[in-house]
């Protein structure tokens, strides 16, 4: 299990400074309706009325699981490491859209079955070369499971060291929509087929067998459902059915948060990682932006969890990062009219009556 973290909620004191300077802005009161929202979060995350989101990131953790060669999938494992490929050579859409606006990227091999060498541009961070089956036995042990959540934590402290004060996350994986399946079954208590969607393009025959296969999972692993457990339940349901890449993310959140970082919540995987991240401390909420609405149905259940509502809803299910680069323009736009608009006093326009 891991150490005890140190992520405070962002001191309130700055609120109504923050709401001052938001209203006194050229424009009727709430008139950017939910970016004012994230502009006051954004001030608050940084604890300045004047934030920089410098050095922004998005980072892609891959790793690959032992059930997709039961299934679960529409597509083989082997695509798993022939997307990172893809990523390395800048070919994906989340490298056209990382480039289109600003953010660096980083591709971190969180236990994929594939030995890539020495590589510029991934971050070797391997546990092993994908998890365990978890129709047959837990998916990682309990040491792997806090060995990844650790080395997530250390990555984003780096990144931090580095000046970054904004990390989008992404991921890569055959079968880790099923993973985040009964991960969200297990910590929302939405029911389990609620939680299943067609992943990568699953036809009906094929969605048919993968809630099957995970019914038969979630009956193997015995675990208890609760929408309010805490962390050793989180670190449990992730050690029987996650993904060493959505375990990575998870501590990579939650050593973010300590940082005091922005967090960008892409969809229904990292959703799931964020999930047991915020069981774990849920303080990280705060940090959180939720970047956009995933066509998977169990998304729903994990945007409900936190009374969220995203950026953006382009009925978006690629994964990647993908939703968290495209959400980015607002939230660099939310700081910017936050430090640059005109007040109604410098601009000398005249206020409400």
């Amino acid at each position: 299990m891991l150490h005890t973290l140190n992520i405070a909620r962002p001191e309130r004191s700055l609120v109504t400074a923050l709401q001052h300077k938001i209203d006194q802005k050229t424009k009727p009161p709430g008139a950017l309706g939910g970016l004012e929202r994230l502009a006051l979060q954004i001030g608050l995350v940084q604890q300045t009325l004047s934030p920089a989101l410098d050095s922004p990131h998005i980072a892609v953790f891959a790793g690959d699981h032992g059930a997709a060669k039961a299934g679960v999938s529409a597509f083989p494992q082997e695509v798993t490491w022939q997307m990172v490929e893809n990523f390395l050579a800048g070919g994906a859409a989340i490298n056209v859209f990382a480039r289109a606006n600003g953010l660096t990227l980083r591709i971190v091999d969180a236990g994929v079955a594939h030995d890539f060498g020495v590589r510029d541009g991934l971050v070797d961070a391997k546990i092993a070369p994908g998890t365990r089956n978890y129709l047959d036995e837990a998916a990682m042990t309990p040491d792997q499971c806090t060995t990844a959540l650790t080395r997530g934590m250390t990555l984003a402290r780096d990144f931090a060291a580095n000046g970054c004060k904004v990390l989008g996350f992404g991921e890569m994986g055959i079968g880790n929509t099923a993973a985040a399946s009964l991960i969200t079954h297990h910590l929302t208590g939405t029911p389990l087929a609620d939680c299943i969607g067609r992943g990568t393009g699953l036809d009906d025959p094929g969605l048919a067998r993968k809630r099957a296969l995970l019914m038969q999972a979630a009956a193997r692993a015995g675990v208890s459902v609760s929408s309010s457990g805490g962390s050793e339940h989180a670190q449990t349901v992730l050690a029987e059915f996650g993904g060493f890449e959505i375990a990575m993310m998870a501590g990579a959140m939650l050593g973010a948060a300590e940082a005091g970082m922005l967090l960008l919540i892409d969809g229904f995987i990292v959703g799931a990682a964020f999930l047991v991240a915020a069981r774990i401390e849920p303080a990280i909420v705060d940090y959180a932006v939720f970047c956009h609405r995933s066509a998977e149905p169990g998304h729903q259940a994990q945007l409900k969890a936190f009374d969220a509502e995203p950026l953006i809803d382009l009925g978006l299910r690629l994964g990647e990062g993908t939703g968290a680069a495209l959400a980015w323009p607002l939230v660099r736009a939310a700081a910017a009219f936050l430090n640059e608009m005109a007040s109604f006093e410098s601009a000398g326009v005249a206020e409400k009556q």
